[in-house]
């Protein structure tokens, strides 16, 4: 009985060392799939590089922007002409949201309000306004950004504007570069993009008053003086926030070592494998020396640092009465 216990116990070992041999018969991938496979892992590795570069120039360019916020949102006030000499005149990209101070009348008939532009998550309207503005010599028209209102009753237009102050008034304002002009369509008397021309051109009167006298800027409101009777909500100084495109950037880079990683982790896989040095995470957890039997098929002694089983005291028991 023993030995047919043995013999039987011998044979499902036999069994089951034959059935995983036939799990890992598949042969060694040959030069060509190597190859293939070297090829995915760089292109794979390649486009996530291109990625965070793509991010990492996010990043920069966003670091920028924040950087030239911080110098300029809180710069002495200077006055208009110092960077808007005339008709015509840009904002040059260092003097982006640079305080000036401006001297002239609103242009109130030419009020107009830009659309889908939310503010700190709120929907409204931003209150655009004509400016004219005047400069030793000569004047100008600049389109300022009063603040915003909510929303009206049926959300396709603005609740009440209440009227800037008349008469001469004198403004503080943050510069912005004109918007580029939207191809979208906006009801009379909103527009889409803070672009000098088409806010003039959405007046009810168009553009005409002001030709030749236009830059190519607009103000953010900061101060009025005098003030108005009712104002609007302040606009909020921008946001510095950097986002995550510094993190993405990273990860796009271990993405890519994991592709070209993950290729020589298999290629050194499975050249271990051909000289019989594969090992299982099961082998690891429960690794143990390895014995033979009488008919040369090697069984694996329970570990030491797992409980006994009944199987494995059945085993003692028949390996003490072939002894």
């Amino acid at each position: 009985m023993s030995d047919g216990a043995a013999t039987g116990r011998t044979g499902v070992m036999s069994d089951g060392v034959a059935s995983t041999a036939g799990d890992e018969s598949r042969g060694p991938r040959t030069t060509r799939q190597w190859v293939i496979l070297a090829a995915a892992a760089v292109v794979l590795a390649a486009l996530c590089l291109v990625a965070g570069r793509w991010q990492w120039d996010r990043s920069e360019s966003r670091n920028a922007e924040i950087d030239l916020v911080n110098a300029n949102w809180s710069a002495p006030v200077v006055p208009v002409q110092e960077i808007l000499d005339g008709p015509g005149a840009v904002v040059p990209d260092d003097e982006v949201w640079q305080r000036v101070e401006l001297e002239g009348e609103y242009v109130t008939d030419a009020t107009v309000v830009l659309r889908n532009r939310p503010v700190a998550g709120r929907n409204g309207y931003h209150v655009l306004v004509p400016f004219e503005a005047r400069l030793p010599g000569q004047d100008i028209v600049i389109v300022v950004d009063r603040g915003t209102v909510p929303l009206g009753r049926d959300a396709s237009g603005p609740g009440e504007l209440p009227p800037p102050p008349s008469g001469t008034v004198t403004l503080v304002v943050s510069l912005r570069a004109d918007e580029p002009a939207s191809s979208r369509d906006a009801p009379p008397g909103q527009v889409q993009a803070i672009s000098t021309e088409q806010v003039l051109g959405a007046g009810p009167d168009g553009g005409g008053w002001a030709e030749g006298r236009t830059v190519g800027a607009y103000g953010a409101l900061r101060s009025e003086d005098p003030a108005p009777e009712t104002s609007l909500a302040a606009l909020p100084k921008p946001d510095t926030d950097p986002g995550s495109h510094l993190s993405y950037a990273f990860q796009w880079c271990i993405f890519a070592i994991g592709a070209i990683g993950g290729y020589i982790l298999l290629w050194r896989r499975e050249r271990g494998a051909l000289r019989g040095e594969s090992v299982s995470a099961g082998d690891l957890l429960l690794a143990s020396d390895d014995l033979a039997d009488a008919d040369g098929v090697r069984v694996r002694k329970p570990a030491r640092d797992r409980r006994r089983t009944a199987e494995d005291e059945e085993d003692a028991l028949i390996e003490a009465q072939l002894h």
